[in-house]
């Protein structure tokens, strides 16, 4: 009798599922853009460790595509803030702000760097935000045990 009931349970289950209508997975929607953009937090450092650091910023919502990038330009020398990191998000078109964060790799322990951000949509769009330049240092070498 269990055998049986077992047996009708799975043929109902299986059925169920071949013969669901699955729903259209849902895009998010297009928000008008800001008319301007700006920085209202940071950016500031969230975590420094000795070969990593994630800086955070906030902005007023950018709009535009749902899909954002929060960009860092950094280097050793504050003319020339070459190499770069980002980080993708998801906007919320509902929230007033949009908080990024970005993680750097990586980076030499013990060395001061210098940084700029910004954002852009997905497509490459420039959100035209772009902070003045700051900088950190990393955390130097950890020092082993016996040494």
């Amino acid at each position: 009798m269990n055998t049986l009931l077992l047996k009708l349970a799975i043929t109902t289950a299986v059925m169920g599922l071949l013969t669901s209508n699955p729903m259209p997975a849902q895009v998010s929607p297009t928000t008008p853009k800001a008319a301007h953009v700006q920085i209202t937090k940071g950016p500031e450092i969230e975590m420094a460790k000795e070969f990593l650091t994630i800086i955070r910023w906030t902005t007023n919502n950018p709009g535009g595509s749902p899909e954002h990038y929060g960009i860092v330009h950094y280097g050793t020398d504050p003319k020339n803030i070459s190499q770069t990191a980002k980080s993708p998000i998801r906007l919320n078109p509902d929230h007033p702000s949009t908080v990024f964060r970005v993680r750097l790799d990586d980076l030499k322990p013990g060395t001061t760097y210098y940084y700029r951000v910004s954002s852009m949509e997905a497509n490459g769009t420039d959100d035209g935000t772009k902070s003045a330049v700051k900088q950190f240092t990393t955390p130097g070498e950890t020092q082993r045990a016996g040494r």
